[in-house]
């Protein structure tokens, strides 16, 4: 419920407070001294946008701020996280505005930073405000679906068929991200097989580079190879003055040292052993020259192969490990390309099948929701008939539409003031009498399925008379046993039947004018209601007449 609201510098307002209490709250005073203020600050307060002129006269900001105790704050709660807001304390929710002078505008949840969107989030689940001129949302149709399937129970098949409708949808956005750019798809299909195939026709390996260069370099170079070999070949061991025929001149000199000294002995084996040394070391380079093939073929081979390596690597990648990771991720790409028809086919199939699942589920909701709006529009007829309206007609019409959110068909209230006229939807109705007495009606019937806790009636009995008045008070009492509603009204017949009443005057103090607000006792009441009978100057008769209808309503 509101249990405070403050306003300051607002309009005629300088300073106001007022705490509100359950059930029933009515709020009177002579026209012009500012009843509607008190809407007019609730509606900026839950997010209607506004600027500096709503500023009383002279003032740089004005502020508003109410406090609401809530009896369930899951969904208050769930949209404060979604924005980055803390969560109510103790169920208590504080709501602040700044509107500048200068322009600019602050807002503020539980005394932190929000945006007007948060604000709109946090009042259409907070409080329904409806004026003789607004559009509230029980005229939508979207919010008038709601009710109908509030007021039939459907809550639970209507979730149901939401998580039909959202699998539904998931598929679809998945085929259609398969299907998008199809042109684009081929053309990435036409590249990557491209690159595929000159990655697997240029057949790299991780070991086989460094070989293919160490032969390149050896067989560029054969001649000089060659040519180095046999000159260290002819030192080692060819002709007269070679390393071997002087290890064996070495070794018959130090024999014959040997027989004159000790130590010689072992110099003589250890020539031997590097005559044997040489004489290996000149073999295995024979052999090396042996193997030496100078084929510019094969030569032309390997300069072509690491062509192959060198440019591969430019195009894809700075090493061989990278380029064959390239060609690997560029194989699954295009096998998932490829395949792309494949899943299509599959989703096709799913889809195939969900769908029918949504059709029965959404034909099933149609059903119960043709059902409960038979039975809505006979309680509903029943309220207005108790308003005054006995020939009008209230109706709930259903069509059939594409697969949506909330089903599969829309709904449209509609009204008939006299018979005879045509059916006119609920939102095209010109009398603001006849709108105000349907849309209580609705609200009377709607009382124990509607969640929002707080109900703001402004001037709701305008262009009604007296005993259509009195109807009106009886609704509102009855709506307040489950709601708490405050009721901005000039009639007599309605303020009665409030729980508690407040009283808006007008002042001028040093040429400036105020509007205050003020909770009414017993005695004034009596006062305040006789005055609304019988205007300022109050008599004995309507004093008595106002006390009589305070203990007739209020017994």
């Amino acid at each position: 419920m509101l249990q405070s609201l403050q306003i300051k510098n607002l309009a005629l307002v300088d300073s106001i407070r007022v705490e509100f209490t359950p059930g029933l709250n009515v709020i009177t005073g002579e026209t012009g001294a500012g009843k509607s203020i008190i809407a007019g600050a609730l509606g900026l307060l839950l997010g209607e946008r506004t600027d500096k002129s709503v500023i009383r006269e002279g003032e740089a900001q004005c502020v508003i701020e109410a406090g609401f105790h809530l009896e369930q704050a899951g969904e208050i709660d769930a949209i404060l996280r979604e924005t980055g807001l803390d969560p109510c304390a103790e169920a208590c929710l504080v709501i602040r505005r700044l509107v500048s002078a200068s322009g600019t505008g602050r807002q503020f949840v539980n005394n932190s930073p929000a945006t007007l969107q948060v604000l709109k989030k946090i009042g259409d689940l907070l409080v329904d405000l409806h004026g003789p001129h607004d559009h509230q949302s029980l005229f939508s149709p979207d919010f008038q679906m709601s009710l109908l399937d509030a007021f039939g129970d459907l809550d639970s098949l209507r979730q149901s068929y939401r998580q039909v409708y959202d699998a539904w949808q998931a598929l679809c956005e998945k085929r259609r991200s398969l299907e998008a750019n199809d042109h684009d798809v081929l053309r990435q299909i036409e590249m990557l097989s491209f690159q595929v195939k000159e990655l697997e026709t240029a057949g790299l390996r991780e070991d086989e580079e460094e070989a293919v260069s160490r032969e390149q370099t050896m067989l560029g170079n054969a001649h000089q190879i060659l040519q180095l070999g046999e000159t260290a070949r002819h030192a080692l061991s060819e002709g007269e003055f070679s390393a071997f025929a002087g290890l064996a001149a070495a070794q018959q000199a130090l024999g014959e040292l040997a027989a004159l000294a000790e130590p010689a002995k072992t110099w003589k084996d250890d020539a031997k052993s590097i005559a044997v040394q040489i004489q290996e070391l000149a073999r295995n380079l024979d052999s090396f020259m042996q193997k030496i093939d100078g084929d510019p073929t094969r030569l032309q081979w390997l300069d072509e192969r690491l062509a192959v390596y060198q440019k591969t690597k430019r195009k894809y990648g700075g090493s061989v490990v990278e380029v064959l990771a390239f060609l690997n991720q560029s194989k699954q790409k295009l096998h998932d390309l490829r395949s792309r028809g494949e899943k299509i086919s599959k989703l096709d199939a799913e889809l195939a099948e969900i769908r029918k699942r949504l059709e029965t589920e959404g034909r099933a909701l149609s059903e119960k929701r043709k059902l409960a709006g038979k039975r809505m529009e006979k309680a509903i007829g029943k309220e207005l008939k108790d308003l005054g309206l006995a020939s009008a007609s209230f109706s709930v019409g259903l069509c059939e539409t594409e697969a949506q959110t909330s089903g599969l068909d829309t709904v449209e209230f509609g009204f008939t003031p006299n018979p005879g006229e045509l059916e006119r939807s609920l939102r095209m109705i010109a009398s603001s009498g006849e709108m105000s007495r349907v849309m209580l009606a609705i609200k009377t019937v709607l009382a124990d399925h509607d969640r929002i806790p707080v109900l703001v009636f402004d001037e709701i009995d305008v262009n009604v008379g007296g005993k259509m008045g009195q109807a009106i008070g009886v609704k509102l009492a009855e709506i307040a046993r489950r709601r708490q509603v405050l009721c901005i009204t000039h009639l007599p017949q309605v303020a009665v039947y409030g729980q508690t009443q407040f009283a808006v005057t007008k002042t001028t103090r040093a040429g400036r004018t105020f509007s205050g607000i003020t909770r009414l006792t017993t005695d004034s009441r009596v006062e305040e209601i006789a005055r609304m009978l019988g205007g300022r100057d109050l008599t004995s008769v309507t004093l008595k007449h106002a006390r009589e209808m305070l203990e007739k309503a209020q017994g």
